[in-house]
């Protein structure tokens, strides 16, 4: 089979209502590894680069109230530092880049699970959503002056 690992996938297809940050980042141990007195920290077995993890909440109005919170994993040599909070806003939002997804079968449970993974976190985009409202701003400044224009010759 060609796939093999991680596949690649962008953060609009798996969170396209976005998500918020509900935890703080921290690194995740490596339990094998560690021993009572010493702490060791997981590495990815692809990259070698320190794995990270934070807590997200799905905002998919439609999503089961048992997969709403879910945990992405960040790849990177450094902290991610989490966007600052939006005033009025009871949870930060947040977007991840580099996304894949690692698809298993959970143990305990037996059903198909996702490991999410991402490269980096950042604050959301807004050019998408302004670039849209000009968009649509324009097209309907476009429409009343067509419809002043007919009603002018009309007259």
């Amino acid at each position: 089979m060609a796939i093999q690992g991680p596949i690649a996938i962008g953060f609009d297809q798996v969170f396209p209502h976005g998500c918020y940050l509900v935890g703080e980042v921290q690194q995740v141990k490596d339990f094998d590894a560690s021993t009572a007195t010493r702490v060791v920290y997981a590495k990815d077995k692809t990259t070698g680069l320190p794995v990270w993890q934070v807590s997200v909440v799905d905002a998919d109005p439609d999503a089961k109230a048992s997969q709403k919170s879910v945990t992405v994993k960040i790849l990177t040599d450094v902290q991610p530092v989490p966007p600052p909070p939006l005033p009025g806003l009871p949870f930060t939002p947040v977007e991840f880049d580099g996304m894949s997804v690692t698809p298993y079968v959970g143990q305990d449970t037996g059903r198909l699970a996702y490991s999410l993974r991402a490269r980096a976190m950042r604050a959301p985009r807004t050019s998408a959503a302004s670039t849209k409202q000009t968009t649509t701003s324009a097209s309907a400044s476009a429409k009343d002056a067509a419809t002043t224009t007919s009603k002018e010759n009309a007259a």
